[in-house]
C-alpha cells in the first residue's frame, strides 16, 4: 500500500482536502498521513472545517504559525524534514500557494521524496504576491501537477512543464461545493441570526497583505464598503489579520455587519444567497461563480481569469475609487454559461492517478 503525506496548513487547504481524502480512502490502495503545519490554528480557522467536513484529525500537528514569511516557512522546514525522514512516504501531497505549500514542496524535494500539487498552473503573474512564489515554486518541484482548467495547464506549458507530468483534473473546490450544498442548506442557519433575505445583501472577504497591509487600500475598502452599506447589508466576515490591521489604523466598520470568520457551511449558505460577493480571496471567487453569484474582485488582478471573460467576476482594486459603484453595478448581472473547472470528479481523477503509480518516475 502507498503512503502518501498530506501537507496542509491553511483554512483554503481544509476545504481542498475534504473530497480528495475521502476519494483516497476509497481507492483502498491508499494510506494517508495528514500533517497540519499550524498556520491557521484557531477554532474558527481551523478545527471547525475538520468537524464540518468529516476530515480526519491530523496525524501530526506541527503548530508553527505567526512570524513573517521566512520564520513561519523555516519553522516548517525545520519540523517537516525530520518527519518526512521517519515517515519515508512515497509521496507528498500539497494544495495551493501556501507557506505550509512552499515548505512541504521544499522538505520532500530535497528529501527526493516525489511532489504531487493540487491546483497547479494558477498565475496571477505578480511576483510581489507570496503566494505567487509559493505556487511557482511548488510547480517546479513537482512531478505530478494536477491542473484545474485549460488556461492553468497552459501556464504550466508555457513554462516548460513535461506534459507527461500534467494532470488537467478540474478543480477539487467545485467537488467540495457539490458535496457539502445540501448539508450547508440544511444545516446552517447564518441568514436567520444574521437577519438577511436571500438576495438582499452584500457579503464580503478582505485578508490579503497588499489590501490589509497598505492604508490606502484599506480606507478605500472601508469607505466603500461602508457606502453600499448605506443601501443594502453588507456582511464581512472578519479575517484576524484585518482586524488587526484596523485596530493599528485606528479604522472601524460602522454600518457593515462584521462578524467573526466562519465556518465552510455557514459560507456556503451565505455565498449561495447573496446579492454580490466581495472579495480578494481566491477561493471565494470561484465559490461565488459555482453558485451563479456575481463577484467584485478586490484585486489589480486574478488567476482565475476564465471568470473574468465570462463575465461573472469583475475587477475592482481599492485604487480603483470606485467599489461601491462597482458593487451597486454587478447586482443582477449574469454571466456566460460554462464549466471551465470539470464535472465535480476532480478528486477522484487524482486520488486514482496517485493510487495507481501513473507517473512512470514513481
Amino acid at each position: 500500500m502507498k503512503t502518501i503525506v498530506t501537507v496542509v496548513g491553511a483554512r483554503p487547504q481544509f476545504i481542498k482536502v475534504a473530497p480528495v481524502s475521502r476519494a483516497l480512502r476509497k481507492t483502498g490502495r491508499v494510506r494517508e498521513i495528514l500533517v497540519h503545519t499550524g498556520q491557521h490554528f484557531d477554532t474558527n480557522m481551523s478545527d471547525v472545517f475538520f468537524a464540518e467536513l468529516d476530515i480526519a484529525k491530523p496525524d501530526y500537528l506541527l503548530e508553527v504559525n505567526g512570524g513573517g514569511h521566512g520564520a513561519m516557512t523555516g519553522g516548517m522546514l525545520q519540523k517537516l524534514e525530520p518527519l518526512l525522514q521517519e515517515l519515508k512516504p512515497d509521496v507528498v501531497l500539497v494544495y495551493g500557494d501556501t507557506n505550509s505549500t512552499l515548505a512541504g514542496a521544499l522538505a520532500a524535494a530535497k528529501l527526493h521524496v516525489p511532489v504531487a500539487h493540487v491546483e497547479a498552473g494558477l498565475r496571477s503573474f505578480n511576483r510581489a504576491m507570496p503566494e505567487e512564489v509559493n505556487r511557482i515554486i511548488a510547480d517546479h518541484l513537482a512531478i505530478t501537477l494536477f491542473s484545474t482548467t485549460d488556461v492553468s495547464t497552459q501556464n504550466l506549458m508555457r513554462e516548460g512543464v513535461s506534459m507527461d507530468k500534467i494532470h488537467q483534473v478540474g478543480d477539487v473546490m467545485l467537488d467540495a461545493a457539490l458535496l457539502f450544498a445540501e448539508r450547508a442548506k440544511s444545516q446552517s442557519t447564518m441568514l436567520d441570526q444574521l437577519g438577511l433575505r436571500t438576495g438582499e445583501f452584500v457579503l464580503a472577504t478582505i485578508h490579503r497583505a497588499e489590501n490589509t497591509d497598505n492604508n490606502e487600500n484599506l480606507t478605500a475598502l472601508v469607505d466603500g464598503l461602508e457606502a453600499v452599506a448605506s443601501q443594502m447589508p453588507v456582511v464581512l466576515p472578519l479575517h484576524p489579520r484585518t482586524r488587526n490591521a484596523l485596530a493599528h489604523a485606528g479604522k472601524a466598520f460602522d454600518a457593515v455587519k462584521t462578524v467573526e470568520p466562519l465556518g465552510y457551511l455557514d459560507m456556503l449558505a451565505l455565498e449561495s444567497q447573496a446579492a454580490v460577493i466581495a472579495t480578494d480571496s481566491g477561493g471565494v471567487q470561484k465559490e461565488a461563480f459555482f453558485y451563479e453569484v456575481p463577484c467584485i474582485v478586490l484585486r489589480e488582478e486574478t488567476e482565475w481569469v476564465e471568470l473574468i471573460e465570462l463575465g461573472w467576476n469583475r475587477l475592482a482594486p481599492p485604487c480603483s475609487g470606485d467599489i461601491a459603484g462597482a458593487i451597486t453595478e454587478a447586482i443582477g448581472r449574469r454571466g456566460q454559461p460554462a464549466q471551465p473547472y470539470g464535472d465535480g470528479n476532480a478528486a477522484g481523477r487524482i486520488a486514482e492517478i496517485l493510487a495507481s503509480n501513473a507517473h512512470s518516475t514513481w
